[in-house]
């Protein structure tokens, strides 16, 4: 009790040491770092959202894609290539590769990490379910094509 007593005092002394012009200025020191991280942040998230859109482009999985893919009735495949040095998952990583996923899945207001079931085996993963469109579908894909380990996907969604 009695060293709460004198903290209180201590704190109690500090603000009265404190003039409203350091108020002030803390407090627009503290405005200036939130609307810069608001900034930042938005930024960041402009930055991801291009850097998926060219990989839809890249990968071939535009809405157009997936479209002409989804016609052909076939199971719709993408593969990337391994950089060297990089290894590729082993049988451990199966878990980590499809929680990741999920996260994404679950992540993006486009897809819902209910209607997708995520299956990885050796850094080929396997895309089971439904999405809402084209584009959603090449999203997906996308999605799991850009995590680290995985080498191929395969998309046996379909629209609905």
């Amino acid at each position: 009790m009695k060293k709460l007593l004198i903290a209180l005092s201590v704190l109690s002394l500090a603000f009265v040491g404190c003039s409203k012009k350091d108020t002030d200025t803390a407090v627009d020191k503290t405005k200036d770092a939130a609307n810069t991280a608001v900034e930042k942040t938005k930024e960041v998230a402009t930055d991801a959202k291009n850097a998926i859109s060219d990989k839809l482009t890249e990968w071939k999985l535009t809405p157009s894609d997936i479209k002409a893919d989804l016609q052909k009735g076939a199971t719709i495949v993408r593969t990337k290539t391994v950089a060297a040095g990089e290894k590729v998952a082993s049988v451990a990583d199966n878990a980590r590769i499809v929680t990741v996923i999920n996260g994404k899945l679950v992540a993006d207001p486009d897809l819902s990490a209910l209607k997708i079931n995520v299956d990885a085996n050796a850094g080929a993963v396997t895309l089971k379910g439904t999405a809402s469109s084209e584009a959603a579908i090449g999203k997906a894909i996308a999605l799991a094509l850009d995590t680290d380990g995985v080498t191929q996907v395969s998309s046996e969604l379909t629209v609905k």
